[in-house]
């Protein structure tokens, strides 16, 4: 009589086990949760400009929380005014407040504006264009930090470990979607301690894949 052939789980699960005793850790038992988000056009600014924007001693008021601990999409918005009077109102700032000011757009959002913005990873603003940023109060002049930023993913340590991957690695992003899925290459990989998993693409490339009907969305490596 033949032996019953053994379950997928139990085959599994002898399988995490022989790699784990050869890597000496415990491997995770399934993967993380994936979260892909639309990141909209918004500002980052410090604390210094802000003040400028709204008045000595302003802080920034919580809108919304956002999928990261801590962050968050402010109650205060401004103006912002490119080449020949173009603007973008009710640019969204995002607090907490940082190090460095900076405006995150789509390439829509650059062609309405009237101006040549590089993809560039967040804080990577060297050559980058600048404009003018009205608020309530007063107006500062970025002389640069428009960019549009790189897509990418943020990972704590284990999510990196599940991967197989370091800060600063590049993965692929599979959305499926009704008639219109999308592999997007070039997606950067950030990690840090604080971050929850979670994928950043601009607005024009969540339009783009109908991120808002995905069925399915999965990292590559």
């Amino acid at each position: 009589m033949q032996a019953p052939s053994p379950s997928r789980a139990l085959v599994e699960s002898f399988v995490r086990q022989a790699l784990s005793a050869q890597i000496g850790r415990t491997l995770p038992a399934k993967a993380p949760v994936l979260v892909v988000n639309s990141s909209a056009r918004h500002m980052h600014v410090t604390q210094e400009e802000l003040e400028i924007l709204f008045g000595p001693g302003h802080q920034l008021g919580v809108h919304k929380w956002l999928y990261q601990e801590g962050q968050f999409a402010s109650t205060e918005t401004v103006t912002l005014v490119g080449p020949r009077r173009r603007i973008i109102p009710n640019l969204r700032i995002l607090g907490p407040c940082r190090n460095l000011t900076q405006i995150e757009l789509a390439y829509t959002d650059a062609i309405q504006l009237g101006i040549d913005v590089p993809v560039r990873a967040s804080g990577d603003i060297e050559g980058t264009p600048g404009g003018y940023v009205m608020g309530p109060k007063g107006m500062i002049e970025m002389k640069n930090g428009i960019i549009r930023a790189a897509r990418h993913v943020h990972m704590h340590p284990d999510d990196a470990a599940f991967y197989g991957v370091k800060h600063k690695d590049m993965m692929k992003l599979r959305i499926t979607a009704p008639m219109c899925t999308t592999t997007f290459e070039d997606m950067l990989v950030r990690v840090d301690p604080s971050f929850k998993l979670e994928v950043h693409i601009d607005t024009d490339e969540a339009n783009a894949t109908d991120l808002a009907h995905a069925t399915k969305v999965e990292l590559i490596r």
